[in-house]
């Protein structure tokens, strides 16, 4: 029975839920972006933000407590040397899903998750466009300067 379990079993034993985040995670942080579906992606991202937000602090302690979740020290050197250091000053929200549709088999959701900083074509920041009147004085200006040229090139009498 559930009884207030908050949090999407994924149809798995405690102990294979825990490895299949654990090794998601590890390939997030290594890939940047995993394709994956919806529901693990969300679940990811419950499991993966504290440990990014633990390795901000780079003590011995917290690269114990985030190995003993990933479980990789390739991945936990990367965390701490790479991706802490790019999301120093986020104050959370470190991972990003976007849905790509459904999966042609099963008909699951499936979904893109990945680490935010790390995506050039998402960080480029929209230029504002307003919609603006136009000015009387640029209007004038190229008439003004058709009608000095005009003068030096036609010859004057004197």
């Amino acid at each position: 029975m559930r009884h207030k379990k908050s949090f999407n079993h994924l149809g798995r034993t405690a102990t294979h839920r825990k490895a299949m985040l654990s090794n998601m995670a590890v390939s997030l942080i290594m890939h940047k972006r995993i394709t994956t579906t919806l529901a693990k992606a969300k679940e990811l991202k419950k499991f993966v933000e504290p440990l990014i937000t633990k390795s901000k602090d780079d003590t011995t302690n917290s690269r114990r407590v985030v190995f003993s979740y990933l479980q990789n020290k390739e991945a936990v050197t990367e965390l701490f040397k790479e991706i802490s250091v790019k999301v120093a000053e986020r104050p959370g929200g470190y991972t990003r899903i976007i849905k790509l549709g459904t999966r042609s088999g099963d008909a699951a959701e499936m979904c893109f998750i990945e680490l935010v900083d790390y995506n050039e074509n998402m960080a480029k920041a929209p230029t504002k466009k307003t919609r603006r009147r136009r000015s009387t004085k640029k209007a004038d200006a190229p008439a003004v300067e058709a009608v000095a040229t005009a003068e030096e090139t036609t010859p004057t009498a004197e």
